[in-house]
């Protein structure tokens, strides 16, 4: 088997408009451009060998010592891969300076800085590039000058390399290689810029251009993260999922992505293999939501203009008002499309681009929507609201149905517990919205809509035999989405029904503070294989503790599943039975109820230590 980095070993760097992983190793395995959702140029975290990848790093022996270490300058997306050894210590520096202007863009610059801070360090440089995600040719062509330039030129877009002393290339099979060696206080460094195929070279890089550059991206995530207004017990892993929720956001339209990355597996070897680098009404509505809560309106506003679009455009490939999720410009076509010559990850295939998953009814996503706009607390101008009040009008006629749900099951439609609990979400804060901004709505019928999906939930969702919620109508299998009920106040925290939930998924879901979203065994969702623990659903897990009451249990469970993060503080989707990270990376999702379950558990022991002693300890 090929040789793969385990998932978490990296850390992300992006402009704003891309996004690049780099191996804890100094390895660039992952990078697509000119936007998230376009082909790679480095992709050997999908295939070793045919994926393409650029690397820069020390060249020292472990048999002699050396060791390294990689970590986030504090309070910025600047990465350091810094390299120990008895004859020397340096270190790399990645970065991508956020983007000044707001539109699209082409051209997108990668800088990489080499720097030794004691003794002499030999150091590589290996540039493969595949774009096209390995499918197209590409020629090379080095600078006659000093050879400290080359350009990749290929169908799909160009990448033009720039050197600093004493880096000089050769090519080698058209890739590009490298090496010097470094004293004490000296630097080099490489630019990598993608440009539009057979669009003009960039200016030359200087060492005082590019000093200037990193002090401007450092700049830049500093003063952005004044914004934030948390000042709770968790403060630098609240920041760091801040400054991963901001890198996973397309500024040109507001647009967040679900996460980084397509086609790395839930379970080694399995096929559950998927493309998340696009916008879902569910997860980007979510994760705005959360940001509000800590200060950053403006990612709301933008946001929330993006969503207002698509309500007023109705355009979905389903024919429904919404769909599940659309390109980060609003496009709501994803073909998905089955790329048969990458291997995948350590052989887990198939690698899917796209994501057939865009047609799906999932009825859940009116009531996130809703959430994320009457958090806003701005509805827009008139027609704005018109084409969201002839939204909800459509899905008062529309509700009672079954779909696919949240976690975007294959094995067919069922009546989802928590589609409907969403469902509600969406009629209980449209109404509130018609009151608070006094707009044109049929209040009477949406407050019929909502009380009938009430009577629903309780009548068909709640099983009296297992005393708890279940995942749908025809089951009696527990499912860890629900854990949002409370957060949504369908229910309160402390109601017996809910907490009876609670004590069933512990007993069934929860594995040494770990959740599981539910049991596919038990539940078939047309697809082989298992999967590894969702983290989504461990923080959400934490936050239903703590808003219950419990908070020995929650901060228990929250301090224990901080430990699952990775070496610079990110999260895949899922914890393996190893407790390595599996899925897609990093993980919005996974984040964003990262913050949320911070923010709750603050308040609650806030809320315990402002107590009296004898009541504060009944609490806990």
């Amino acid at each position: 088997m090929s040789s793969y980095p385990p998932i978490g070993d990296h850390g992300l760097i992006g402009d704003l408009q891309t996004a690049a992983l780099v191996s804890a190793d100094g390895s660039i395995d992952w990078w697509c451009t000119p936007r998230f959702d376009a082909p790679s140029v480095f992709a050997s975290l999908l295939d070793s060998e045919r994926g393409g990848h650029c690397r820069f790093a020390a060249d020292l022996s472990p048999q002699a010592g050396a060791s390294g270490r990689q970590l986030y300058l504090s309070d910025t997306a600047v990465l350091v891969t810094r390299y120990l050894a008895p004859e020397g210590v340096g270190e790399v520096a990645d970065f991508m300076e956020p983007l000044a202007t707001s539109a699209p863009s082409g051209r997108h610059r990668l800088v990489r800085i080499a720097r030794v801070v004691r003794g002499r360090v030999p150091f590589t440089f290996t540039c493969q590039p595949r774009f096209d995600y390995g499918r197209a040719s590409h020629t090379l062509t080095l600078s006659d000058a000093d050879a400290r330039a080359a350009v990749f030129r290929a169908p799909h877009g160009d990448l033009h390399l720039q050197a600093t002393a004493p880096i000089t290339f050769e090519a080698r099979d058209g890739d590009v290689w490298a090496r010097c060696t470094l004293e004490a206080g000296e630097v080099a460094a490489v630019v990598l810029t993608s440009v539009p195929s057979g669009g003009a070279a960039p200016e030359p890089s200087t060492r005082a251009g590019i000093r200037d550059e990193l002090q401007r991206c450092r700049a830049f995530w500093i003063d952005w993260l004044r914004a934030c207004t948390y000042r709770g017990r968790w403060r630098d892993m609240v920041n760091r999922s801040a400054i991963t929720l901001k890198l996973l956001t397309y500024a040109p339209t507001g647009a967040p992505i679900a996460a980084a990355t397509m086609g790395l597996p839930e379970q080694i070897g399995g096929e559950r293999n998927w493309d998340y680098r696009f916008t879902w009404i569910r997860d980007a509505s979510l994760s705005v939501r959360t940001l509000i809560d800590i200060g950053f309106t403006r990612e709301a506003h933008d946001f929330r203009h993006w969503l207002r679009d698509r309500v007023a455009a109705g355009v979905s490939t389903s024919g429904e008002p919404l769909q599940i999720m659309y390109r980060v410009d609003g496009d709501p076509y994803l073909t998905e499309e089955t790329l048969d010559h990458l291997e995948g990850y350590r052989r887990s295939a198939p690698v899917r681009a796209g994501n057939a998953a865009a047609d799906q009814i999932q009825l859940d996503i009116y009531g996130e929507a809703t959430y994320a706009l009457a958090a806003t607390g701005d509805v827009g101008a008139i027609e704005g609201w018109r084409a969201f009040a002839g939204m909800l009008d459509w899905l008062a006629d529309a509700w009672d149905r079954p779909d696919e749900g949240i976690w975007e099951t294959r094995g067919g439609r069922q009546n989802f517990t928590y589609s409907r609990l969403m469902t509600w979400v969406a009629f209980d804060r449209g109404l509130r919205l018609a009151a608070r901004f006094s707009r044109p709505a049929d209040v009477a019928r949406w407050t019929r809509a909502r009380d009938a999906v009430f009577d629903q939930i309780l009548d068909r969702g709640w099983n009296p035999k297992r005393e708890a919620f279940i995942q749908h109508f025809d089951t009696d299998v527990l499912d860890a989405s629900l854990l949002l009920m409370p957060r949504v106040g369908f229910l309160s925290p402390v109601d017996p029904a809910w907490l009876s939930t609670l004590d069933a998924m512990e007993r069934e879901l929860v594995s040494d503070s770990l959740v599981y979203r539910y049991n596919p065994e038990a539940s078939p969702d047309g697809l082989r294989g298992a999967e590894g623990t969702f983290n989504l659903c461990s923080f959400l897990y934490v936050a239903a503790l703590a808003r219950a009451g419990r908070l020995v249990q929650a901060r228990y469970a929250f301090d224990k599943m901080l430990t699952y993060a990775n070496h610079v503080g990110l999260f895949a989707e899922e914890i393996g039975p190893s407790g390595e990270q599996l899925g897609n990376f990093p993980q919005a999702f996974t984040h964003l109820a990262l913050i949320d379950a911070a923010l709750a558990l603050d308040e609650e022991l806030d809320r315990a230590e402002s107590r009296p002693p004898a009541a504060a300890s009944a609490r806990a």
